[in-house]
């Protein structure tokens, strides 16, 4: 089966967000943002995220998403924390709104950076990363699942997370459309901090990997594993 370009977009989100959550990045020298793909944003700043799945389509989002989990883990969750759940030492960017007025906040700290008593609290990325790069890490710190959904959803989430990875042992039994419909189902009822209409949670995550193979279930169940102990 030929993959579209939206599922192979939203698999390769999945899989590097995952892949990103088992490690503490964040190096003190800012790494660059592979931002191929997607569509250039120019040299003048924009005050408002242009790579909304309004404004771009779900493709585009769904890769501004993906580029921005691997800026974001790389440059920002040393300080930030991990899936964009601070820790304390800086501002839990989850609650920032998902509109304008929260768009031209954050583009301003990402540009210039921010000083306080002379000492720098956050160093200025604007140039360093770009505006592309930017925009990508904005859409994936606002797709920010809310913790309290989550909790919810954890335990049925666990239980689909087991069956799943029995799954990847032995299929035969499975139901691959009955159960990409149940994690949707959950996915659409998990919330972000931020407002934004789509979570990037685990179960969404899942939801997108499952294609009937073996391979597509172990990488779901690891998916929903990496995103539970996130949300803990």
């Amino acid at each position: 089966m030929t993959a579209t370009p939206f599922k192979s977009a939203c698999a390769a989100l999945a899989l590097t967000a995952a892949a990103t959550l088992v490690q503490a990045h964040g190096d003190v020298a800012p790494q660059a943002v592979d931002t191929a793909g997607l569509p250039e944003t120019g040299d003048e700043w924009l005050t408002e995220n242009p790579y909304r799945a309004e404004e771009v389509g779900e493709e585009v989002w769904a890769l501004a998403v993906t580029v921005g989990a691997s800026g974001y883990n790389q440059n920002c969750a040393r300080c930030h924390g991990l899936e964009v759940i601070s820790g304390g030492l800086a501002p839990d960017l989850r609650f920032l709104e998902a509109e304008e007025y929260g768009d031209e906040w954050y583009v301003e700290r990402f540009r210039d950076g921010y000083t306080q008593n002379g000492i720098t609290k956050m160093p200025a990325f604007g140039e360093l990363l770009g505006q592309d790069a930017a925009w990508a890490i904005r859409t994936y710190i606002e797709t920010r699942p809310d913790d309290a959904s989550m909790e919810e959803a954890s335990d049925e989430l666990k239980t689909l997370r087991d069956e799943i990875a029995g799954y990847a042992e032995d299929p035969s039994n499975a139901d691959a459309d009955a159960l990409k419909t149940r994690l949707s189902e959950i996915a659409a009822g998990i919330e972000t901090l931020s407002g934004a209409p789509v979570a990037d949670s685990a179960a969404y995550r899942a939801a997108i990997l499952i294609d009937g193979t073996q391979e597509a279930y172990a990488r779901a169940a690891e998916a929903l594993t990496i995103g539970l102990s996130a949300a803990h």
